[in-house]
Formats: structure tokens, sequence, C-alpha cells
């Protein structure tokens, strides 16, 4: 991305501030360029060394926002500036920390389950020596077909933990990319 390109994306990234903001904070971008430039770098590095201009427009419109409540507290630049602050931050905690809750619980469960099913058989003979009355063949055979269900479900949990893993990291990688700019194709 040239000199040119980074700052037409950056300025369609501020269209909702003002001419004259939006116009002080390219004049400071063109600086940027002009400053590296004559370091002898070129404008493709200096675009990438100051990242993606939509997150520069986030982070700009977000403390603009702030700013505009600090001077005027109004419902309408509260919510703005929540919006802003939310468009940085909120996205990984919806799209990430959400599914994550969820496919842990569901990891824990499926592990809890096979492990407590696996282990019935020394409960069973527990209750066994704490009260012999209460030996039956039924429960006998029961609790041997919970321990052999519960066995399956373990290895199947190794396996679904593997994928499931390998999935999320995917997911991971899809987002952080996401959230640097989009992704490239």
């Amino acid at each position: 991305m040239n000199k040119e390109q980074f700052l037409h994306a950056l300025q369609q990234s501020l269209s909702k501030l003002s001419e004259e903001e939006r116009n002080d904070i390219l004049h400071d971008f063109k600086e940027h360029f002009d400053v590296g430039t004559s370091e002898g770098k070129t404008e493709e590095e200096i675009a990438q060394s100051l990242g993606s201009p939509g997150q520069i427009a986030k982070e700009l419109m977000a403390t603009y926002y702030l700013e505009k409540v600090n001077s005027s507290s109004s419902t309408s630049n509260i919510f703005k500036a929540v919006w802003a602050v939310i468009g940085l931050g909120f996205f990984n905690i919806v799209i990430v920390l959400g599914p994550f809750i969820g496919l842990v619980a569901v990891l824990v469960s499926g592990w809890a389950s096979g492990g407590a099913f696996a282990i019935s058989p020394v409960l069973y003979l527990l209750n066994i020596l704490i009260e012999p009355a209460s030996f039956s063949l039924f429960s006998l055979f029961f609790t041997i077909g919970l321990t052999g269900l519960g066995i399956l479900l373990l290895v199947g949990m190794f396996y679904a933990t593997r994928f499931i893993t390998k999935l999320f990291v995917r997911y991971l990688h899809y987002n952080v990319n996401l959230v640097k700019g989009g992704m490239k194709g």
C-alpha cells in the first residue's frame, strides 16, 4: 500500500468526522510519510509500519468520541463513544470468549461424564463394602456397562479434544487476521 492508497483508506474510514478534523489527521499522517521517505524508507514500508488504516480509524474514532463525551456528555455522545469503544475490544469478548467458554464447558462435561462412568465400579464396590445387602447382579452388570461406556466416552473425548483444539486455534488465527485488517485473498 502506497501513500495515496493509505491516506485514501484512512480518509474513507474517518468519514464520520468533520472535514476539519479529518484534514488535521490526514495532515499528520502525510507528515509521517514525508519523514519516512526523507529517512530512506519506501511508502510501502511506512504504510506497513503504521498499521491498518481501518484499525487506526477505529482507534481515532474511539478517542474522538471519548473526547466529545468529556466536553459534552449528551446521551448521543455517550452512545457513540460506547459503540466506538465496543468496536475496538468487544468484538473479541463476544466472538472469541463466548465460543471458548462454550467449548471448554462441553469438553469438561464430556471428560467428567466419561471419568464418572469409568470409575463407577469403584464406587459400586465401596457401596457394597459399606452396605453389603445392596448387592444385586443387575447393579453389577449395569456398572460394568457404564464402565465400558465411560471408557468409550474417554477415548472419544480424547479425539474430540484434539479436533476441537485444532479447530479453535484455526478460528483464533482467522479472528486475528480479521481484526488486523481483513482477510487477504
